[in-house]
């Protein structure tokens, strides 16, 4: 028996995923969490096969970040991202953070299936579409940005000087730069906004 843990911010969602495995013989959910801190604390306490957890979390905090402190932790269960966010960053992050698999929620329901039951047995479980992406990145990694670059362009995206930058992220104005030039290099463009542009179209940022 396979026994899963819901992290999930929408009780309409966690109660739909309820009902599909309560379907199935071999799954059953031990329970479920709607914000970071409770995920890690039913973690601790229900010691579950695997974890099923959405990308975003309300504004409680991030998936990745989640899947990163559950997956430190001792006896670590896999954790298995279900999102409506398909973006490289989002998935880069996840794989980095200990994720043993990322799936849409759009997925038929056989291939979530499938998928709990891969991650659970150990193994990977990449959606299709995101499967093919990560071969892309790997096949043209010129244009592939490391994870701390996405995040300095994100906050590019959202309109923050250099100097604000560096205060969120902890880092020198001069290591923002520096970001940026790499950036720029990696996708062939001269500007911010450029920079912006093209990593949209790309699907490396969200829209």
């Amino acid at each position: 028996m396979i026994r899963i843990l819901l992290v999930d911010d929408h009780p309409v969602v966690r109660l739909g995923l309820r009902a599909l495995f309560d379907q199935e013989d071999d799954l059953t959910v031990v329970g479920e969490a709607g914000t970071p801190e409770e995920a890690v604390a039913a973690v601790r306490e229900l010691q579950p096969d695997l974890v099923l957890m959405d990308l975003q979390l309300g504004r409680a905090g991030n998936g990745a970040d989640v899947t990163q402190a559950i997956r430190s932790g001792p006896d670590a269960p896999p954790v298995l991202i279900l999102t409506n966010y398909d973006t490289d960053g989002d998935i880069i992050r996840s794989i980095e953070a200990g994720a043993s698999g990322y799936l849409l929620k759009g997925a038929p329901p056989d291939e979530l299936l499938l998928a709990v039951r891969s991650a659970a047995a150990g193994e990977s479980a990449l959606a299709p579409p995101i499967a093919s992406r990560l071969l892309e990145r790997l096949r043209t990694p010129q244009t592939s940005l490391s994870p701390r670059e996405i995040e300095v362009l994100e906050r590019v995206a959202a309109g923050r000087s250099n100097g604000e930058i560096a205060r969120e992220l902890v880092i020198t104005e001069q290591t923002v730069k520096s970001h940026l030039v790499h950036i720029y290099t990696k996708l062939g463009v001269s500007s911010r906004t450029a920079a912006v542009s093209l990593a949209r179209e790309r699907g490396i940022l969200r829209s």
